[in-house]
């Protein structure tokens, strides 16, 4: 029999290290974000850090990065056909509709994600990923669900491939509806009523004999009716993500596991400063004890009072620390930029005018800082989660069935250069030197405009639908515009002759008809 609870616990003992560091981590930044793993139905009392810096990087870092996972403007992946099952070139004008096709399907998932509440908890797993280095995903049908480092445990193979998850939740006995067995009473001074809530496991396995992941929930060593379920291999809904990994290790390292030293430095920093200007901002006045100036009548006086005394018997209080002082503040500064430049907090100049190149390297310097991370994210989220997306679309019939052999999603988001700002760039980076080098006239002999609308669109995830005219809308105009270059033409002509004496209506009037009727007769002529 699988007993959910005991393994829970015997994996929980490789997972203590990981989350020692990442109770830690999340202290001097965001303090709520992750706790050991008691009783989470009591009372907890978190210590607030000396300094905001560290959150202020694990919020902007987290943010940046769930954009760059799923940006709002455009999709994060590309379908596109397989030219290798294809067996034969495909006719160009068949790829460019079909690009067209696979755009419209494009936005209809993306519209189904912004629709839904994907994004808050992806974002909500990225500030975990940050801090702690590791977060798991749970994508059923209410959504995004997302599970702290201290509510699962996972088990890996050699190859860091997930081959078992047990998550541990604390739910109502009401709301299970199940007579179960009554535990052990607790304490008085214990948080928390066994008989109020339970314990629910949910063991997540990968089943060799069938190539599936199955899972079931358990309380009390009692498998709950109903809860077993299974998914394919590759469009698993729970997702265990990692920020950094190690070999051998089950678990990721955060980015503020990477920088904790500077962390720690500048939380005593900053403790330091400010007890120091606390210290320092209070005033004390010293009475000399031989002085005829008495204390009692100095501190009774009010503001521009007049009293007898000597200024000499009166004096301060003054904390001569101020060199220290500004040793430290220079410290804590030099450490605070070190940190936010770590996790990518950068302030673009500070100028009247910021051109567009300077916002591009930017973009691209986020990019390159993060290049393996977005590798691994693509891996152990993207991929995984797109597939699970598209299979939920797929037997909702929102979107038609995708062959899998000829149709195949590409990521196109995070290190894959900024997803299809790549191919606009490259296309019109393209059309550009041709321009320069070559002439405008080179330009529009050998580059086909409408196909380069087109490619322009599917680059940009823009619908052409009645937007672009189509090879008849051009054929007709191309033809109106020359029918009305004859008659005009031929207005010109008639307007040149009207001056001489043959086109006199008082000496040749049946010629002068007959033109007429010749001009009025093409202008009815309608388009062909």
């Amino acid at each position: 029999m699988y007993k959910a609870k005991e393994k829970y616990s015997k994996l929980s003992t490789n997972r203590t290290q990981f989350l020692d560091v990442a109770v830690e981590c999340s202290e001097l930044t965001l303090p709520y974000l992750v706790t050991q793993d008691d009783n989470y139905k009591g009372k907890r009392t978190l210590l607030q850090p000396f300094q905001s810096v560290g959150a202020k990087a694990v919020v902007t870092l987290s943010a940046k990065l769930m954009l760059a996972m799923l940006p709002p403007q455009t999709a994060f992946f590309k379908l596109q056909v397989r030219d290798d099952k294809l067996g034969e070139e495909m006719d160009p004008t068949m790829r460019s509709e079909l690009d067209l096709s696979f755009s419209k399907l494009e936005r209809i998932i993306m519209d189904y994600i912004a629709a839904s509440s994907d994004r808050v908890v992806v974002h909500q797993a990225m500030k975990h990923l940050i801090v702690s280095g590791n977060a798991l995903v749970f994508m059923g049908k209410d959504g995004l669900k997302h599970y702290p480092l201290n509510r699962y445990v996972v088990d890996r193979d050699g190859n860091g491939n997930v081959i078992e998850i047990i998550t541990k939740e604390l739910v109502s006995r009401k709301v299970l509806g199940l007579e179960l067995p009554k535990p052990p009473e607790t304490g008085p001074n214990e948080a928390g009523s066994y008989e109020d809530d339970a314990e629910v496991y949910t063991c997540v396995k990968m089943d060799e004999a069938s190539g599936r992941w199955i899972w079931h929930q358990e309380v009390d060593g009692v498998i709950l009716p109903d809860s077993r379920s299974t998914a394919p291999k590759n469009a698993s809904p729970w997702l265990v993500l990692r920020f950094n990994t190690v070999d051998g290790e089950d678990y990721g390292r955060g980015r503020v596991e990477e920088f904790i030293g500077d962390l720690r430095s500048l939380n005593g920093l900053s403790q330091a400063l400010v007890e120091g200007a606390s210290v320092a901002s209070k005033v004390v006045f010293l009475v000399s004890p031989s002085s005829t100036t008495k204390p009692q009548t100095l501190s009774q006086a009010g503001n521009g009072a007049i009293i007898q005394g000597r200024p000499e018997d009166v004096g301060v209080v003054q904390v001569g620390k101020t060199a220290d002082f500004a040793t430290a503040a220079n410290l804590a500064a030099t450490i605070e930029k070190r940190i936010l430049e770590a996790f990518l907090v950068m302030n673009i100049r500070n100028a009247e005018r910021v051109t567009a190149e300077e916002v591009r390297l930017t973009q691209l310097e986020l990019e390159s800082s993060l290049g393996g991370l977005f590798s691994l994210l693509t891996v152990e989220f993207l991929v995984p989660y797109l597939n699970r997306t598209l299979l939920i679309l797929q037997r909702n019939k929102e979107i038609p069935r995708l062959p899998k052999d000829l149709v195949r999603p590409k990521i196109v988001a995070g290190v894959n250069a900024l997803g299809r700002g790549q191919d606009r760039e490259a296309l019109t980076t393209f059309i550009a030197t041709i321009a320069q080098t070559l002439g405008p006239e080179a330009l529009l002999k050998y580059v086909e405009p409408s196909e380069a609308i087109k490619r322009l669109a599917a680059a940009q995830g823009i619908d052409v639908l009645n937007l672009i005219k189509t090879n008849e809308q051009l054929a007709a105009d191309k033809q109106q515009a020359t029918q009305e270059r004859a008659q005009q033409s031929l207005v010109e002509q008639t307007g040149q002759l009207a001056g001489t004496p043959l086109m006199d209506p008082s000496k040749n009037p049946e010629l002068a008809e007959q033109a007429s009727q010749a001009i009025q007769g093409i202008s009815q002529q309608p388009p062909q």
